[in-house]
């Protein structure tokens, strides 16, 4: 089995901020000093996602909310869509730690749309996850057995504070909620090593891999480091679509080994990246699909 663990759907202006596209389009700065255009990647396609998905058998699809940079993809959106294909697709809600009561928005999420986990962003939505009221977030997640799929890592908004992405801040809650199932998105880029530590010791932490094939020596390095701290096994698939697709970070996984080639440096095995790719996912965060 494939699963995609991490992919968005979303259109612009409807649910993204100008700011949000401005900055994701911009990132790294302006060649040349010239504008650069939108990325098309920040107005998708529900069709389109669809056809991305072809290659996985399951696909974890999340709504996205964020007050600080006035992003909002809603739940609804998200259970419409995962309802047209409900025997590929899984919804995850989200909830800013602002919103008026995002214990009852949980609650709505869960049993009026059947949504099944959680999409947290700390960074996004500016504040520390171990903030009082990211705190009750992750503890209603634990008491109703839903997954979180948290964004521990940098990005691309100017206004908002890397501080709040330091993966190690979530062992404090780990250590609060141990029956409470977190995936690190991203393996927590930049700090992977920090991630890779955390996972280890910490038995409901896991990260996805979505969205680093194209820094293609960070992977390369972190697998490598994820094979000596012996995390391989808990490591997820992700594409981050629409940032990329399934397909494409199948193929450039199993291209990472042509980085090495000719030299004396240690080779990903083969059955270390099939366990990736093939990994059931949804079996290790107690997912139940039809």
């Amino acid at each position: 089995m494939i699963v995609d663990g991490h992919t968005h759907v979303w259109r612009y202006p409807e649910h993204l901020s100008d700011e949000f596209v401005y900055d994701a389009s911009h990132v790294g700065g302006i060649p040349g000093g010239q504008q650069e255009k939108i990325n098309p990647i920040m107005n998708t396609n529900l069709n389109d996602h669809w056809r991305a998905m072809e290659p996985v058998d399951k696909a974890i699809v999340v709504a996205f909310k964020s007050n600080h940079l006035k992003v909002h993809v809603p739940n609804e959106y998200v259970a419409q869509y995962v309802q047209t294909h409900p025997d590929k697709l899984i919804g995850f809600a989200s909830v800013d730690p602002y919103d008026p009561d995002p214990i009852a928005e949980i609650e709505h999420a869960v049993e009026d749309l059947g949504l099944k986990g959680l999409k947290l962003s700390p960074i996004y939505q500016n504040v520390s996850p171990t903030d009082p009221g990211m705190l009750r977030i992750f503890g209603k997640a634990e008491k109703l057995g839903l997954p979180v799929l948290i964004h521990q890592g940098a990005t691309f908004p100017r206004r908002v504070n890397l501080k709040n992405a330091l993966p190690v801040l979530l062992e404090d809650v780990a250590l609060q909620f141990p029956d409470l199932k977190m995936v690190i998105a991203h393996l927590g880029h930049p700090w992977e090593v920090d991630t890779l530590v955390l996972i280890r010791k910490q038995p409901n932490l896991y990260s996805d891999i979505s969205a680093l094939y194209y820094r293609p020596w960070q992977l390369y390095n972190s697998l490598i480091l994820a094979m000596e701290y012996g995390v391989t096994h808990k490591l997820i698939f992700g594409s981050d679509y629409p940032f990329t697709t399934p397909a494409d970070t199948i193929r450039a996984l199993y291209e990472l080994n042509n980085l090495v080639e000719g030299t004396r440096l240690p080779k990903i095995p083969k059955e270390v990246l099939d366990g990736i790719v093939y990994r059931d996912s949804l079996a290790l965060l107690n997912l139940t699909t039809p």
